[in-house]
C-alpha cells in the first residue's frame, strides 16, 4: 500500500492529528474517532493496524494499555515525494513571507513617525 492510499482514508488523517499531539491510549484515540466517525472499536484497532504496518504509527505497551505515537519512517516517505513538487510552491512562500517582513518594516517605520 503507497503512503498516500494509506493517508487517504480520512479516519486514519485523523488519528495521526491526534498522534501528533503526543501519545495516546488505544482507548483514547477510540474515543475521540468513535465520537467523530460513528465507527466501532474494532474499526478503529484496524486503521490503527494500517498505519502501524505501514510506518505512520508505532504502538508500545504499557501494562494493559496500549500507547500510540506518531512513526516519521511514513511521514518520510511522504516527504520524499512531495519533494518533486517543492519548487512549485517554495518560491511563493519565499516571496510571501519577503512581502510580510516589507509589511512589518513599513508598519514600524510608520509608528517611529507618529
Amino acid at each position: 500500500m503507497h503512503a498516500f492510499d494509506v493517508l487517504g482514508d480520512p479516519v486514519r488523517r485523523r488519528i495521526l492529528e491526534l498522534l501528533a499531539d503526543g501519545e495516546l491510549s488505544s482507548g483514547a484515540v477510540t474515543e475521540v474517532v468513535r465520537q467523530e466517525f460513528g465507527i466501532s472499536q474494532p474499526a478503529v484497532s484496524q486503521h490503527l493496524r494500517v498505519l502501524r504496518e505501514h510506518g505512520f504509527a508505532r504502538v508500545r505497551a504499557e501494562g494493559n494499555r496500549r500507547l500510540y505515537a506518531v512513526d516519521a519512517r511514513g511521514l518520510r516517505e511522504v516527504d520524499e515525494w512531495l519533494d518533486r513538487f517543492r519548487r512549485f510552491w517554495s518560491g511563493h512562500l519565499d516571496a510571501l513571507a519577503t512581502e510580510l517582513a516589507r509589511g512589518k518594516r513599513e508598519r514600524r517605520l510608520k509608528g517611529d513617525q507618529q
